[in-house]
């Protein structure tokens, strides 16, 4: 997703800027962009640009509420395990506790001294107080520790109702965060069905690839993994983009390179914004196959570089996963993870 209409320049030779341009430059026109005579449509293709790029700020909201809320389930989960372990040590803790204590009922009746006085057997009577002695201490020791494990429990329910409140507010996020998409999404739908045959049929060409694959001859990735997870980006170039989605049928932006490289073994943070701070830093003019590219100035849209000046990205619903021109709007990050 993301409207593709300004560029920043690359760092490539000259001759490579130049290409990108006219490339861009074409699809400028095709889109009624360029200020020349504005065409009616204009402001109606402007518009669609519009609500696809707050479309994808939402769907990045959406991804980051949907990450923080597997996260907070995880541990909710994990948080109910040990709170089930600590009931249950507290359980034979008391079992423990109540089998002493009625021994020691049971043989501390009498008094001592009088106890001493009528036993048969004066020494197996002082061998049973020393025992009982070692009873009584153990004990008060057993209980102590049922007291700390009773402290760590009610800590422990506190937290895990804590981290079930914040739970439920991050799904509450993400279902606000999933209704914004669809709303912008739907108005830009709207928009496009009431554009003249010819002007949305010139939008549609301009949104897709054509199935035209650059020549990338001697683009070499920075590494092993960064080439796997290059071919899981071109092995994914005409899939369709799919809001909230990482693969393997459909993708959106950051969705495709989480994808990508996790078919590397490598994770990547589901988000754009997360992804831009991930890996070693590199200037655009040093991109190498593999590095992740992300744009404008909050980093809301992600593609890969491949090589010779293209990106792999997923741009916005009913453009697929294609290759495009890496100063098709501006960067604002590459890193090499």
């Amino acid at each position: 997703m993301g409207s593709h209409r300004r560029l920043v320049p690359s760092g490539f030779d000259r001759g490579a800027r130049g290409a990108t341009l006219c490339v861009l430059t074409a699809a400028a026109a095709a889109l009624g962009v360029l200020p020349a005579g504005a065409a009616p449509q204009d402001d109606t293709r402007a518009e669609v640009d519009r609500l696809y790029e707050e479309a994808e700020h939402a769907t990045e909201s959406y991804n980051k509420a949907d990450e923080r809320s597997d996260t907070l389930r995880d541990q909710v989960d994990r948080a109910q395990d040990r709170i089930a372990r600590q009931q249950d040590r507290i359980n034979t803790m008391r079992d423990a506790l109540g089998s002493l204590a009625g021994a020691q009922y049971r043989s501390g009746g009498l008094d001592p001294s009088l106890a001493l006085m009528f036993s048969d057997d004066p020494d197996e009577y002082l061998d049973k107080a020393a025992v009982l002695d070692r009873i009584s201490s153990r004990q008060a020791g057993e209980l102590k520790e049922l007291q700390g494990a009773m402290r760590d429990l009610s800590q422990e329910r506190e937290e895990a109702t804590r981290k079930l409140t914040e739970l439920d507010k991050s799904r509450k996020a993400v279902a606000r965060h999933k209704r914004t998409v669809e709303q912008k999404l739907s108005k830009a739908r709207q928009l496009l069905n009431a554009m003249p045959d010819a002007d949305r049929a010139a939008y549609d060409r301009a949104s897709r690839s054509g199935g035209r694959v650059p020549d990338l001859a001697g683009a070499v990735p920075s590494s092993g993994r960064a080439a796997a997870a290059v071919a899981a980006a071109r092995s994914a170039v005409g899939r369709p983009y799919v809001w909230g989605a990482n693969g393997p049928t459909g993708f959106d932006c950051s969705g495709l390179t989480q994808w990508s490289y996790a078919q590397a073994g490598v994770g990547l943070p589901r988000t754009s914004q997360a992804q831009a701070h991930t890996g070693r830093s590199v200037p655009l003019s040093q991109a190498q196959p593999g590095d992740i590219v992300t744009y404008r100035g909050d980093a809301s849209h992600v593609g890969m570089y491949v090589g010779n000046g293209q990106v792999i990205h997923a741009p916005y619903p009913g453009a697929p996963v294609r290759y495009d021109p890496v100063g098709m709007m501006p960067v604002n990050t590459v890193t090499r993870p």
